[in-house]
């Protein structure tokens, strides 16, 4: 199974079939309203301005498992984004993307690219001392730490990056850059 084989449900409730992004590049993101790295969205609408007309997509699922920090319904949610972020790229349902009810899609996106650390700096300081209180195996498991985790899916279909919230979008960019 490929992600192209994989749908997902759209905030108005209409499936979304990933294979209709085929031959596009995807950045497939869990969001979230009210999280310290809900800027993130500014750098996300700028790439997707900057890129989709060759071919870029957002695949933008807010979540609320981190915190609750994602409290509105799909209204509300949306509204935020535009207002605040002029957010032009669509927002799917609010979704789970750990434990037993997570959707298909982050199910397969972490098969695909494990954890591989927060990097250096202050942010991933902070990440791993809060993570270390909820999940003392946080680091070998690939289960999604918080909102803003990232995956770039290039025009193929495959799962080519992870980024944890608390990498510089700047890399995130070049990455999708690099593919367009």
């Amino acid at each position: 199974m490929g992600i192209y084989d994989l749908k997902v449900e759209a905030a108005d409730g209409q499936e979304v079939a990933l294979s209709d992004y085929r031959g596009k590049v995807m950045l497939v993101v869990n969001t979230a309203t009210g999280c310290g790295f809900t800027p993130q969205y500014e750098a996300i609408e700028n790439m997707y301005e900057k890129y989709h007309d060759q071919g870029f997509e957002v695949i933008d699922v807010p979540c609320n498992q981190f915190a609750g920090q994602t409290p509105g319904n799909a209204e509300e949610i949306h509204e935020f984004c535009t207002l605040k972020y002029h957010t032009q790229f669509p927002q799917m349902k609010k979704s789970d993307v750990n434990g037993e009810n997570a959707i298909p899609l982050f199910r397969y996106l972490k098969e695909q690219k494990g954890f591989e650390g927060f990097g250096h700096g202050a942010k991933a300081l902070a990440m791993n001392a809060m993570l270390k209180k909820i999940d003392k195996d946080y680091k070998h498991n690939p289960e999604i730490k918080w909102n803003f985790t990232k995956f770039v899916v290039d025009r193929e279909g495959n799962v080519v990056a992870r980024f944890e919230p608390t990498e510089d979008m700047k890399k995130v960019e070049e990455c999708v850059a690099s593919l367009m």
